[in-house]
């Protein structure tokens, strides 16, 4: 079977040469990036104008808090949401005219948008586009296996090329099974994926009279979604936010506290969310797998967090939680995602 091209736009001029698997694109171009895929067969783009208004964000903090991010070519302005949608649109344009062509039965497109500085520009801002090709898996077969090996991200409110290649360095402790690494700084809160947000269905601990905590499993208040808020330094995902909006639509409880390894007890379901799956290129089959909403099969975590960062995980003992799934909940939200989605997506043809 023939394996449909990646294609890499640059200022809306079409490189000929084939392009790299988007993870050797991103470790080699540095900038503000974001990632979507079309759905429905290439129909429409999943959440895009919450992305390109997150991609023109990113770029901005960026240019005013670390500008060497944007390489050679510094930008000379504020990268604005105008100009930074008129550039990804144009280059849209031209590569959607080739990809669409080329795309293979029951594949969707796979879209990362690069704003870069660009030397030559008038403004010095640039930008790169790399479309791949995209198959999703269905929802509800094999859940994600996680582990807990690394430190959060230094700049979380900026999706920002530079982490693909920081977290090369967690690699080393990600045991072969397991298809996402996860972020703590302590070891116990669980901040957020490497390329991912995260999420667990907990009960809720109540305090009797006698001073112990147990659970209540009465009714639908008696658990809560949790995941890591912002201020804890975690990247704002779009789906992340979606799925915030659709607990407070839906009234499921919901709160932002970063999940506590030490209160895994309580835990019923977990889920990931991400539009799209980036993972580095020795982990390809895995990058698939990392749909919009994926349930947790597995969690592990180190018993010592003593001097982590120079072991390899076959060196490290592991404590691990167990979930079945996906459960009420996740399905629940992963319907309620999809739903969104049809409301939001972007048609293509605004590109043809």
């Amino acid at each position: 079977m023939a394996v449909s091209p990646n294609y890499l736009v640059v200022n809306g001029v079409l490189h000929t040469t084939q392009a790299p698997p988007v993870s050797a694109f991103l470790e080699t171009t540095t900038g503000a990036y974001t990632t979507s895929r079309t759905h429905s067969n290439a129909k429409c783009l999943l959440f895009w104008v919450r992305h390109l208004e997150r991609l023109a964000e990113s770029a901005a903090l960026l240019f005013e808090s670390k500008p060497e991010s944007f390489g050679s070519g510094f930008m000379r302005t504020h990268p604005s949401l105008t100009d930074v949608s008129t550039l990804v649109c144009d280059s849209m344009r031209v590569g959607f005219s080739h990809a669409l062509k080329e795309r293979g039965d029951n594949e969707e497109l796979a879209v990362t948008a690069l704003v870069c500085g660009d030397a030559d520009g008038v403004s010095g801002v640039g930008v790169c586009l790399h479309i791949g090709v995209y198959v999703p898996m269905v929802f509800g077969g094999v859940g994600a296996r996680l582990a807990v090996v690394g430190h959060g991200r230094e700049l979380p409110m900026a999706k920002s090329s530079e982490w693909v290649r920081c977290r090369k360095h967690l690699e080393k402790l990600r045991p072969p099974s397991v298809t996402e690494i996860l972020l703590s700084n302590d070891g116990d809160r669980i901040l957020e994926g490497s390329v991912t947000n995260f999420f667990v269905i907990s009960r809720k601990a109540v305090k009797k009279f006698t001073g112990e905590f147990t659970s209540d499993d009465e009714s639908r208040n008696s658990f809560e979604i949790q995941t890591a808020p912002l201020s804890d330094g975690i990247l704002p995902g779009i789906i992340r936010q979606i799925v915030i909006e659709i607990c407070a639509r839906r009234n499921i409880p919901f709160r932002e506290v970063a999940p506590s390894w030490s209160d895994r007890e309580l835990w019923q379901e977990a889920f990931v969310t991400k539009t799209v799956g980036n993972q580095p290129s020795k982990y390809a089959l895995f990058a698939d797998s990392l749909r919009i909403l994926q349930h947790v099969e597995l969690i592990q975590s180190p018993t010592s967090w003593d001097d982590l960062h120079t072991k390899t995980w076959n060196e490290v003992s592991w404590v691990e939680k167990k979930l079945e799934g996906p459960g009420t909940i996740t399905l629940e939200i992963q319907r309620e995602i999809m739903k969104r989605a049809s409301i939001e997506g972007y048609p293509v043809t605004n590109f043809l």
